[in-house]
């Protein structure tokens, strides 16, 4: 049951990329980033005020805010305005960095001393990461690589963090209450995005993948995700993530038509194993 559990969630946010490539473009990368994120503040603290949830302990605040800044603004927006340069392709292979990423947070936020093939399994990632970006971009790193770069790092953060604070809270907890926290600010850049720039034009796709990505991607996808990990554990249903790029080049294809060329697989394969190898170096 809980591997079954965890592939519900990594199929849920498999569709991430994609889904933010068909909407970004139409609605504003920064109004998807940060537009999903209020929508899912809402529901979040909807679940919270129905299941009278006691507001946590001052001293996890410090690590709920680094949870939101991580992966409410760091990947939502950032990758959202990748989206709007960048082809989803490109943007799930340089994103198939984030499980190598989140296991160099969790090493230097528990102070581990793991072994030389760790650190170079995690640098190969990059290194093929780089490599490919350059390629893609005739030489030159594009803007949209950088974002996603910084999306990656600063998700990673988050996850690495909201892993310690699980261990107390419980998953959907840290979810949850990172984005009630953010919700205030959320509702001042929300509010003036939308006084000075209008509310967004975009087609019924735009906005239907727009809803998934609020209520799936940001929140109710998390909820199978944890559950798993609670069920099957860490270390077996953890596994599962490798897999997410497959399944979004997959849907890239499919729902956008985008091209996956040998450079493209073979990149995002090496992305993959690298991954696979820096979590079986950490863990040995």
């Amino acid at each position: 049951m809980g591997l079954l559990l965890g592939l519900l969630g990594v199929l849920a946010f498999s569709f991430t990329l994609p889904l933010t490539r068909l909407a970004a473009p139409e609605l504003g990368g920064a109004f998807v980033g940060m537009g999903r994120a209020f929508v899912a503040a809402l529901l979040a603290l909807g679940v919270m005020l129905i299941r009278r949830e006691r507001v946590p302990d001052r001293s996890t605040w410090k690590s709920l805010v680094l949870v939101a800044l991580g992966t409410v603004f760091g990947f939502g927006l950032f990758s959202s305005i990748a989206m709007q340069t960048v082809p989803a392709v490109h943007g799930i292979v340089v994103v198939g960095l984030l499980p190598a990423a989140t296991a160099v947070m969790a090493v230097v936020r528990a102070g581990e001393r793991p072994r030389l093939p760790f650190w170079i399994a995690c640098a190969a990632g990059l290194v093929s990461v780089v490599i490919f970006a350059f390629a893609q971009g005739a030489g030159t790193l594009q803007t949209g690589d950088l974002w996603l770069l910084g999306a990656v790092v600063l998700a990673a953060l988050g996850y690495a963090e909201g892993a310690v604070l699980s261990r107390t809270m419980g998953g959907w907890r840290v979810v949850s209450w990172a984005l009630v926290f953010s919700l205030p600010v959320l509702t001042v850049v929300v509010g003036l995005m939308i006084a000075l720039d209008g509310f967004p034009d975009g087609t019924a796709t735009a906005w239907w993948c727009f809803a998934y990505l609020a209520v799936f991607s940001m929140y109710l996808g998390f909820f199978p995700w944890l559950a798993g990990l609670a069920m099957g554990g860490v270390a077996r249903v953890g596994q599962m993530q490798l897999v997410q790029p497959v399944f979004s080049l997959v849907w890239a294809w499919l729902l956008i038509g985008e091209h996956i060329s040998l450079g493209t697989a073979l990149a995002g394969t090496l992305v993959i194993a690298s991954a696979a190898l820096a979590r079986w170096t950490r863990s040995s």
